[in-house]
């Protein structure tokens, strides 16, 4: 599969950034750079443990911030970056923008909802 970005705004208290995400269908949350959650406000609310691709586990601060990807919006929790930590996009904030990644068109389409 093909590498997918996509142009987001995230907002927080004191303001609004236009961020290029890569989009990671194999992360559950997205993550912010450290410049990017610093400058919009965002505070840390809790630390998480995570396992990278390769086995290493981290442990990162988790906040909340309000996110737009086309004329979709929604809140998600987001894992605080560290320096040299890039922008991802991962699909629990996919889901909560009723968005999936078609792995075949490389590109970002409304979700089929079930209400089951």
């Amino acid at each position: 599969m093909g590498i997918v970005y996509a142009k987001a705004v995230v907002t927080g208290p004191k303001g609004s950034r236009t961020v290029k995400f890569l989009v990671d269908s194999g992360a559950s949350y997205s993550l912010l750079p450290l410049s990017v959650w610093k400058r919009i406000g965002i505070k840390p609310k809790k630390k998480m443990e995570f396992t990278l691709a390769d086995g290493t586990e981290i442990v990162r601060s988790v906040a909340e911030c309000f996110i737009q990807v086309f004329d979709e919006e929604a809140h998600t929790p987001v894992v605080l970056g560290e320096e040299g930590d890039e922008a991802l996009l991962g699909v629990i904030t996919l889901e909560n923008l009723g968005l999936i990644l078609n792995p075949f068109k490389r590109q970002l389409q409304p979700i089929r909802l079930m209400l089951a």
